[in-house]
């Protein structure tokens, strides 16, 4: 069976500033229907840039961009109205109530009054008690769900979070994840950017980092994780080591500085192929004892670093 289309697909896409600043770089990207892609890169990647040119806050100097049949330049309307975006700022009416607030919104994409779609998307987002509220009177949160439930208000397919959990708690956090999840269920397309990692790999089905205004990799999240992820064994020993035997040299054993820990470090795949067995063996066989053991996955942290670093590597000796 073929690969459904993608949604989104970005060609070529590049954005040079007034100034002379390269915000993207000849960008080719494509957003497969359904997925939760997240978007990382350090300040000033480019991220920003990118989500307000696919929106139509911002033209591109050059490149293409279709979103769910919609070219975004020749098409805008078109392609706007297959979009919701939710904006990092917290920028709301503060006078008008929620149920206005969204209704509002529904009808600047020339949509039919529906209080139907409204009110299953207000209960969606735990907001149904609020609608009668102004928003100036709800917390940080409760106004960040509302810039959601603007965003999904015309029905689109596909929806932009930029920056969804900045300034929340870690309880509201979690429930933001929960909420994502059943709208990549309803069918909509989920495309985020954030700062914390520990959201991209718990939420996102594929990653993809953006350096200086380059995609550095695309990538299912998991398979990102075992491509690129370290597992290091720490073997605490039974018996202090003043140095390694000659033959162990070449295993990837390095001993700490007070001999008491060898700490074994190898590719995540490697576990899958007998790499700590072996390493094992050749220790109990020179007669080094250990008491404990604990073993560590690099997180997607330690891989993202390592990508940007490697990706500035590249540019400076190029």
């Amino acid at each position: 069976m073929p690969a459904a289309p993608p949604i989104v697909t970005i060609t070529k896409l590049s954005k040079t500033y007034k100034g002379g600043f390269q915000a993207l770089k000849a960008l080719d990207l494509e957003i497969r229907r359904g997925e939760i892609l997240a978007l990382l890169g350090p300040n000033g990647a480019g991220k920003t840039t990118l989500i307000s040119i696919i929106c139509g806050i911002v033209r591109p100097t050059s490149g293409t961009v279709v979103a769910d049949g919609h070219d975004i330049i020749t098409d805008f309307r078109g392609a706007r109205s297959k979009i919701g975006l939710v904006p990092q700022e917290l920028s709301t009416d503060a006078f008008e109530t929620v149920w206005s607030t969204v209704t509002f919104s529904r009808g600047l994409f020339g949509k039919p009054p529906s209080p139907a779609h409204v009110e299953k998307t207000l209960r969606a987002l735990s907001l149904w008690d609020k609608r009668d509220s102004k928003i100036m009177t709800l917390s940080g949160g409760m106004k960040r769900r509302v810039l959601i439930a603007k965003a999904l208000s015309h029905e689109p397919t596909i929806l932009f979070l930029d920056e969804p959990t900045a300034g929340v708690d870690v309880e509201l956090r979690h429930d933001m994840w929960k909420m994502v999840r059943a709208l990549r269920e309803s069918g909509v397309t989920i495309i985020l950017t954030t700062h914390y990692i520990e959201e991209a790999q718990e939420m996102a089905d594929r990653i993809g980092v953006i350096n200086k205004g380059e995609l550095v990799v695309i990538e299912d999240t998991d398979v990102l994780m075992q491509k690129l992820g370290k597992r290091t064994l720490t073997l605490t020993l039974q018996q202090k080591l003043d140095a390694l035997p000659a033959d162990l040299v070449d295993a990837k054993l390095a001993l700490s500085a007070d001999g008491t820990t060898l700490t074994y470090t190898f590719d995540a795949q490697s576990a899958d192929q007998g790499g700590v067995g072996p390493v094992l063996k050749r220790l109990v066989e020179h007669g080094i004892d250990f008491k404990d053991l604990h073993s560590k996955e690099s997180s997607l942290e330690e891989i993202f670093v390592g990508l940007v670093a490697s990706n500035r590597a590249e540019k400076e000796a190029s």
